[in-house]
């Protein structure tokens, strides 16, 4: 006889041998024996998890002339006949084929004849979904109201497109997706009974690989002992046999994200490529091993849920440290319109290559996720060119504290006593004497030569030069040279607003009010800051305040008037 693969060779022959449904054994075997079988039943539920087998061994149990507890007896000629396909009172329609009105009429004819063999005349209706409307349609009467010798077992892996009508007039069992343990017991019971070796650690791969169901996980199992005949099969040859990849190249590749490493990204890629690996499989692979990683990050509880070993989760756990949920959320998200594209795309690996660098950089997107990570990216950078320059900082007044004078590098004008923004705290006058207290150091005074020079070339070569918005208040403004004050070492330059109204705009600027709870901005001292900048000089820089009386002539208020060079009328108020 030729070769039989394993899931047809151990399909089960009672309901003690199917694993994972109880509930709907236990349901069928007390209907069998306390004689209330139904006459429509509908089966729904994912590939691999027995509704068919289900369906063959209800057709036994309730044709088997000794049925033992609910489950048929296996030796009957009535389940002989069943197991061997050539009972006539057991009909097995596929409806992906026999769609069509004329194939349910046929059943509608049939059922008027009762079975020659047997009780029940069962009619299975594989992938019943299939189904044309006319065909479900002239099915309804008799799927209401068959004879009571006529039962009706459909089942489908799509049960949502099965019609309303259909459905209510059927009982309805939900088939679950098998657990990795109970596919790894049962693989390894197989094995034994087959006489070959086989690892723990490779049989609950296989089960995971299977995605619930037992017979992906008995067809993977036949291709590995195939591919390994008379050695042991290990998790290693598992893995080689299906082309998936260890858990440890993703590791590898995740952290090579993390670090922007574009080099280490594309090595890790090629080795899996030349391995001969399935990408598709390797995308699926790593959305799990992201979604694994987040449940353990958001709840470490929930990491018994997984079905994952010890070792594993602490690897897990002690990976997704290094990343916010917003970043592996991202990946993920990049990670499943990966695995739609590499599936369709012809040449996949470019594909994969482009969305790891999409993973890599978020700039690369436009949607909420990849501008909240570029928005990350820039905070983590901003902290540690922050905590380098405190860091810095620190270094530069240990060794002035110990003596030891750097060439060329300026004190540092304010102690931190802890590492922190320098100016934390400050109101922007603060920060302003602050800034230019540094400023006084680094660039020497003028005198008062030099000032009124700079006050004649202030429109053509000083305010073209300003930012905005200060430039634009200050081109109608008059400048004016000042001498130097008592204690200081440099001259000032006065600034002359166009307007005495206080309502204006350009006053307002140089003057603003503090909103409540808030420090007045000192816009004169950054103006004064950037002049500084400017002139590579250090100049002091005052506001002149002026007002007008009756007789339109100017007075000039705040001012040492014995330092100003030109004539000056007073009038009295």
């Amino acid at each position: 006889m030729s070769y039989m693969a394993l899931y047809r060779k151990f399909r089960p022959d009672s309901f003690d041998e199917v694993k994972g449904q109880e509930h709907i054994v236990t349901t069928l075997q007390n209907q069998i024996k306390h004689d209330r079988i139904g006459h429509a039943y509908l089966f729904c539920g994912t590939r691999g998890t027995g509704k068919t087998t289900i369906a063959k061994l209800m057709a036994k149990a309730v044709n088997c002339e000794n049925p033992q507890d609910g489950s048929p007896c296996g030796e009957c000629s009535s389940c002989k006949a069943i197991a061997s396909g050539t009972a006539l009172n057991v009909i097995e329609i596929d409806a992906a084929s026999n769609n069509g009105v004329d194939n349910i009429r046929q059943i509608n004819e049939s059922v008027q004849y009762s079975p020659s063999q047997g009780k029940y005349l069962v009619y299975i209706i594989d992938e019943v979904h299939m189904l044309s409307t006319g065909a479900f349609n002239a099915l309804l009467k008799t799927l209401e109201e068959p004879p009571s010798y006529v039962i009706f077992i459909l089942a489908t892996t799509e049960a949502h497109k099965v019609p309303i009508t259909i459905k209510s007039r059927c009982q309805r069992y939900d088939f679950h997706r098998i657990s990795i343990e109970t596919i790894s017991d049962r693989l390894a019971d197989l094995m034994e009974r087959e006489g070959i070796r086989a690892t723990k650690e490779a049989l609950d791969y296989v089960a995971r690989a299977a995605d619930g169901s037992m017979r992906d996980a008995l067809s993977i199992l036949d291709e590995c002992v195939s591919f390994n005949l008379g050695e042991e099969l290990t998790f290693d040859r598992v893995l080689k046999t299906i082309g998936a990849v260890d858990i440890e190249v993703y590791v590898k590749l995740t952290k090579a994200v993390k670090e922007d490493d574009t080099n280490k990204v594309m090595t890790l890629i090629n080795d899996v490529v030349w391995q001969g690996r399935d990408l598709t499989k390797f995308v699926d692979d790593y959305i799990w091993f992201m979604r694994n990683m987040l449940f353990i990050k958001l709840s470490p509880e929930v990491a018994k849920n997984l079905e994952l070993t010890e070792e594993n989760i602490s690897m897990l756990k002690e990976l997704g440290e290094d990343f916010i949920e917003e970043d592996i959320t991202r990946y993920l998200n990049v990670l499943q319109e990966l695995s739609v594209a590499v599936r369709n795309s012809t040449i996949k690996r470019i594909t994969l290559e482009m969305g790891m660098i999409k993973m890599m950089r978020p700039e690369t997107g436009n949607q909420n996720e990849d501008i909240l990570a570029r928005l990350n990216r820039l905070e983590k950078r901003s902290d540690e060119m922050q905590a380098k320059t405190v860091t810095l900082a620190s270094d530069l007044r240990n060794l002035e504290e110990n003596g030891v004078a750097l060439r060329g590098v300026k004190p540092v004008a304010k102690k931190l006593s802890e590492p922190e923004d320098i100016f934390d705290g400050m109101s922007d006058k603060e920060k302003s004497d602050l800034v230019m207290s540094n400023l006084r150091e680094e660039f020497p005074g003028v005198e008062f030569e030099e000032i009124e020079e700079i006050a004649r070339s202030w429109k053509k070569e000083i305010l073209p030069k300003l930012k905005r918005p200060v430039n634009t208040y200050l081109a109608r403004a008059t400048v004016i040279p000042l001498h130097k004050a008592e204690g200081e070492d440099t001259c000032g330059l006065g600034i002359v607003l166009n307007s005495a109204n206080k309502n204006s705009v350009d006053y307002t600027y140089f003057h603003p009010k503090a909103e409540p709870g808030e420090k007045p901005k000192d816009n004169l001292g950054r103006l004064n800051e950037e002049i500084c900048e400017i002139l590579q000089k250090n100049i002091k820089l005052q506001l002149v305040e002026q007002k007008q009386d009756t007789a339109e002539k100017r007075v000039f208020a705040g001012l040492d008037l014995n330092k100003i060079k030109f004539d000056v009328e007073f009038e009295d108020d």
